[in-house]
């Protein structure tokens, strides 16, 4: 029985290898088709269809796909369905009252009538107007521009000539030599008689100062002016406060005017070293501050400038005019120096005094002065304060002036491009007196700069001389008296303008200041 089925398990199996075998050898139809495939795929990349026409050029395969292309281009244009208009049903005209109706919801050019909406068709109680009429009036704004005038203004605005000349005559007195620059306008123009005539000044109102309104109006065809007063408050303005990392940081962040900053880093520069200012000093800055009952403000010269120091002495500068003569005195009384000789240019010193080789003559020579290397146009300065003894053409100097100083000294500027001072003016140290050229023995733009001691040349560089102001007497009584009166300030604005404006104002603390104000107002802010 074992022996049975075992020989049976046997041929089974040899039953099952015979048909796997054949089974292999006929796959059958889906085997069939996939084979089918495979080979369609082998052949289109063996005969390569789509050859690349940019290599092999002459090749049998190249010229194969040449015509393959003109084939599938012949092709696409005889499929093509060609360019001429297809047919459509056209639309019945309309009559012309009809087309007038329609054409207001056309798109059309401007000159066939751009109207919009329905509208109904002219008819006999349909009159066309002769002409089109105009505004009665027109209000207009306008502003003064920079380098500007009201005169030049109003033109710009329409106002007529003679109207300009009429207000002019009406306000010269209160605008002086100018006005400020961004003063608006408030224009309004009147009907006038014929279209080839300008529209007449009704009305014309501005702010001529800070205190002062003025409103030009036309009444009985007469041009009439109105002033109007406007109380200004101009107690100044005290600002205090902690140095963070920066002075200027720290005075914008307490609501200093820009301006002031500007003013106040300058006049304590010339006591200490601005890089030696640390966090911790404090700053006391007095400014004008003129404010106007409608809330507008105007920031006016700086007046006093205090920095007391963590370490080291403190500064109190005041504002004072001694003999016509403005300039910051401290507290004790002692002014600024005056007479210290400055440098001319800004520009580096490119030659020394002494003898050198001359570039264009070719020999050594005394080189009696110094030279300053600077651009062309640059603007030459007087060293100290002095008289001008002589400017023009002075041989190989070129364009030349020399100031007189006293006490036998002079300074001599040459090789200028233009000479900006006259024979007998008196200057200030600062001075333009000329710009920087290359006139006369030179070979580029430079400045060659002279010192005289009783006409003879001397080396620039040897001489310090100073004078200082000192204040005495009844001037110095009221130089303290006005110090006094201005650190008595309380910081901030004043009392009695907090209260008319108390929205305008308003206090914060900020980090790094022991006090800040912050103004609201525009005006304030620049």
């Amino acid at each position: 029985m074992f022996h049975g089925s075992q020989i049976n398990a046997q041929q089974g199996g040899a039953s099952a290898s015979l048909w796997l075998t054949d089974s292999l050898r006929n796959p059958g139809p889906a085997a069939d088709l996939r084979d089918w495939r495979e080979k369609l795929r082998d052949w289109a990349e063996d005969v390569e269809l789509v050859p690349d026409l940019g290599q092999r050029v002459g090749s049998f395969t190249w010229f194969r796909g040449l015509a393959s292309c003109f084939g599938l281009c012949a092709a696409a244009l005889y499929l093509s369905p060609g360019f001429h208009a297809l047919p459509g049903e056209p639309q019945p005209l309309m009559a012309s009252k009809q087309f007038d109706e329609v054409r207001s919801q056309m798109i059309m050019p401007l000159a066939m009538g751009a109207d919009s909406g329905r509208r109904m068709g002219p008819t006999d109680a349909v009159q066309p107007l002769r002409e089109t009429p105009e505004r009665p009036q027109i209000e207009l704004r306008a502003q003064i521009g920079g380098s500007d005038s009201l005169g030049s203004a109003l033109t710009r605005a329409g106002v007529s000539g003679g109207d300009v000349a009429t207000v002019m005559s009406l306000v010269a007195s209160d605008v002086g030599a100018g006005m400020k620059p961004g003063t608006p306008l408030d224009i309004v123009l009147g009907r006038r008689a014929s279209r080839d005539m300008p529209r007449p000044l009704d009305k014309l109102a501005f702010r001529a100062r800070l205190d002062l309104g003025i409103e030009v109006s036309r009444a009985g065809g007469v041009l009439q002016v109105q002033r109007t007063a406007i109380h200004v408050d101009n107690t100044p303005l005290r600002i205090q406060g902690v140095v963070g990392e920066s002075l200027y940081h720290s005075a914008r962040a307490a609501g200093a005017p820009p301006k002031a900053i500007q003013t106040f880093l300058r006049v304590v520069a010339q006591q200490v070293d601005l890089g030696s200012i640390s966090a911790g000093d404090r700053y006391d800055i007095v400014t004008e501050y003129h404010r106007a009952d409608t809330g507008d403000v105007e920031v006016g010269d700086l007046l006093f400038a205090g920095l007391h120091r963590a370490s080291g002495r403190g500064i109190d500068m005041l504002k004072w005019t001694q003999d016509g003569r403005t300039q910051w005195f401290e507290a004790s009384g002692v002014g600024q120096r005056r007479g210290v000789l400055s440098a001319p240019v800004a520009g580096r010193m490119s030659s020394s005094f002494g003898m050198r080789r001359h570039p264009i003559l070719g020999y050594t020579r005394m080189h009696a002065g110094i030279d300053f290397a600077a651009a062309y146009g640059s603007p030459i300065y007087a060293a100290t304060d002095g008289v001008v003894s002589y400017a023009g053409r002075h041989g190989g100097h070129g364009n030349y002036v020399r100031l007189e100083h006293g006490s036998g000294l002079a300074t001599g500027y040459a090789h200028m491009s233009r000479i900006a001072a006259a024979p007998g003016q008196r200057v200030r140290q600062g001075q333009v007196i000329g710009y920087v050229g290359s006139s006369g023995l030179s070979t580029g733009p430079h400045l060659h700069y002279e010192l005289y001691r009783n006409g003879q040349t001397i080396n620039p560089l040897s001489v310090r001389f100073t004078t200082t102001a000192q204040l005495a007497g009844q001037e110095l009584a009221a130089f303290r008296a006005r110090l006094v009166q201005l650190k008595s300030l309380r910081v901030g604005l004043p009392v009695q303008v907090a209260q008319k404006q108390p929205a305008r104002v308003r206090r914060r603390r900020l980090p790094g200041n022991s006090f800040s104000w912050r103004m609201l107002s525009a005006n304030a802010r620049a």
